[in-house]
């Protein structure tokens, strides 16, 4: 069976993932972490692309975006992958690919989703095991959103200004919240809507996305199909 084409829309929020090649570690030191970002600041404003959150881990990377045109998130991250893997083989002295072949990646329904997904970007360095506290993680956006700093690269999403009317309302918000929704069971229905590259929605959105795209949005029924029957010999 042909591999669909990965779901991409402009205008749409997205979830990201890339994982590092065979597991290894990429980012292995601070200034890792710096070039990476450096160079994702520099190239989503290039290829318009407003990032909402995002988490870099030891063997993989989490973003959450939203593209401004078809082409948007495909060229940031062939762009991202050349600058960075570049400059990442010269200062390492080494050859070859950091990351698996293709990126994950899938459309959210903002409404359903939106907050969601933000808290499974930043609380990604805590199931990793790489930090004890989202908010303490450098190289997330956690920090920004839990007021302890303003990340330049982050671009808020018309969900996050729905929390209150002010920054100390709308972090306050956000820190309630993780603890509000039902976070385990949210979590499994995003890693595996990114991984499977299906949308995540409820019904109206999933129709209203399909007038957007021609790809196929979510897995086909198991089975036979209804009204179906094995012949008789």
């Amino acid at each position: 069976m042909a591999r669909l084409p990965r779901l991409l829309v402009p205008g749409q929020l997205h979830l990201v993932m890339q994982r590092s090649a065979g597991g290894q570690p990429v980012f292995t030191t601070d200034a890792d972490f710096d070039l990476y970002l450096v160079a994702l600041r520099e190239l989503a404003r290039e290829h318009d692309v407003h990032l909402h959150a995002y988490a870099l881990l030891s063997t993989q990377v989490m973003l959450l975006l939203t593209p401004g045109h078809a082409l948007s998130l495909s060229r940031l991250m062939q762009a991202q992958g050349r600058r960075f893997g570049a400059a990442y083989n010269r200062v390492h002295q080494r050859a070859g690919v950091l990351w698996e072949g293709r990126f994950r990646a899938t459309v959210l329904d903002p409404q359903e989703y939106g907050l969601a997904a933000v808290q499974f970007v930043e609380t990604a360095a805590v199931r990793a095991r790489e930090c004890l506290v989202a908010s303490d993680y450098r190289w997330s956006s956690a920090p920004h959103h839990a007021g302890k700093q303003s990340d330049p690269l982050i671009t808020e999403h018309a969900v996050h200004w729905q929390l209150g009317n002010t920054p100390f309302e709308r972090e306050a918000a956000y820190r309630n919240s993780v603890h509000q929704l039902q976070v385990q069971q949210l979590h499994q229905q995003m890693e595996a809507a990114v991984l499977k590259g299906w949308a995540l929605g409820s019904p109206a959105f999933i129709a209203a996305l399909s007038d957007l795209t021609d790809r196929r949005l979510t897995a086909l029924a198991q089975g036979r199909p209804r009204g179906s029957r094995p012949k008789k010999d």
